[in-house]
C-alpha cells in the first residue's frame, strides 16, 4: 500500500505543454514534494497524464484529485486504477469524487443522484467486484481516497475505502474529520496558500479563487457544518471566510497554517499555490513552492 503523508501540491498544469508540465513537476520531485494532485474537470484526462508524469519522475506519488465516478463506470475505473499503480510503480493514489451536479448533469449529460453517499457506496462495491485481467491483477499498491466532507462520506471513506481528500477547508475540518474517521484512515485536506502579505491584495487574489466553489452547495453546507453562516457567503465573502480557506502572507504564516492541518490529524497537506501576479489564471506559484519546499525544512 502506498504510504501518503508529507507536503504535496495540488494544482492544475493545463496551462503547460506536456514536456513543461513534466520539467515542472520533476523540480516539485527535487524540491522534496510527497505528492502530486491533479484534478479533473474540462482539461487533460487525469489517467492518460499521469502516466506520462509517471514515466517522466523517480519518486513522488501520483494522485487524481479527484477523479469523477460519473466519468467511468466501475469496470474502467479499476483497470485506470490497476494500469497506473502498475505503470507508476507503486506510487498512484486514486481520489474519487462524485463532482457536482452542474458538472455531471450540464456538462457531462448524465443524471446526477440526489443520494451521492450511496452512490459512491454502490460505485466502490462495483470497483470490488470488477474483473481485471493483466500481469498486474492486484489493486491494492494503490489507495482510494473520496472527495469527503461532511460525516457520512467521510465514514465511507474510513469504512470502504482508505481514506479522505477534502477539498476547501479549514484545519477546523481536518480535525473533525479525524475524529468521525479513526486513527487509521488516510486523511489528506487540500489547502489553498498565497505568498503575499499585503491583506487587500491577498484576499482579492483569494476571493477570485474560492468564488467558483463558494457558490456550490456541498462546499456551503459543509462551511456551514463547521459554523459559517449565510452572510459570510454573502456579496464578495467575508473576511472570515476567506481567511479560513486561504492561507495567506509570508512563508512562517502558510507553515503555520499546514502545521495547523497536521495538528488536527492530518496525514497529508496538498498545497495549492495561488499565483497573486497571474491575474486569476489557474496557474501554481513557482516562487511559493521553492520557498515551502521540504526539503528547505
Amino acid at each position: 500500500m502506498v504510504k501518503l503523508d508529507g507536503l504535496g501540491v495540488w494544482t492544475w498544469l493545463d496551462g503547460m505543454r506536456g514536456g513543461e508540465a513534466a520539467a515542472f513537476v520533476k523540480r516539485l520531485e527535487d524540491w522534496g514534494y510527497s505528492a502530486l494532485w491533479v484534478p479533473e474537470a474540462l482539461g487533460r484526462d487525469p489517467f492518460a497524464f499521469l502516466g506520462y508524469l509517471a514515466a517522466q519522475t523517480d519518486s513522488i506519488r501520483l494522485c487524481t484529485g479527484i477523479a469523477n465516478i460519473y466519468a467511468r463506470d466501475p469496470v474502467s475505473m479499476t483497470a485506470a486504477r490497476n494500469t497506473l499503480a502498475e505503470l507508476a510503480e507503486g506510487r498512484f493514489v486514486l481520489g474519487l469524487g462524485v463532482s457536482h451536479s452542474h458538472l455531471v448533469a450540464r456538462v457531462r449529460g448524465h443524471e446526477y443522484s440526489a443520494k451521492p453517499v450511496t452512490t459512491m457506496r454502490s460505485y466502490l462495491e462495483a470497483m470490488n467486484k470488477a474483473l481485471f485481467q493483466s500481469v498486474q491483477a492486484e489493486s491494492g499498491d494503490a489507495p482510494v481516497v473520496l472527495a469527503a466532507l461532511r460525516k457520512n462520506m467521510l465514514g465511507l471513506a474510513a469504512s470502504a475505502a482508505q481514506g479522505a481528500h477534502p477539498y476547501f477547508v479549514p484545519p477546523e475540518h481536518t480535525a473533525r474529520a479525524r475524529e468521525i474517521m479513526g486513527p487509521d484512515a488516510i486523511l489528506a485536506p487540500e489547502q489553498k496558500v498565497i505568498l503575499c502579505t499585503d491583506a487587500a491584495r491577498a484576499r482579492a487574489v483569494a476571493r477570485g479563487a474560492m468564488k467558483i466553489y463558494a457558490g456550490l452547495p456541498n462546499y456551503q453546507n459543509n462551511l456551514k457544518w463547521l459554523g459559517f453562516e449565510d452572510d459570510d457567503f454573502a456579496g464578495d465573502l467575508s473576511d472570515r471566510l476567506v481567511d479560513a480557506i486561504v492561507a495567506w502572507g509570508d512563508e512562517d504564516a502558510i507553515r503555520a497554517r499546514i502545521q495547523a492541518h497536521y495538528d488536527a490529524g492530518a496525514d497529508h497537506v496538498a498545497i495549492q499555490p495561488i499565483d497573486p501576479n497571474a491575474g486569476g489564471a489557474p496557474v501554481p506559484h513557482a516562487e511559493a513552492l521553492e520557498l515551502l519546499a521540504p526539503s528547505r525544512s
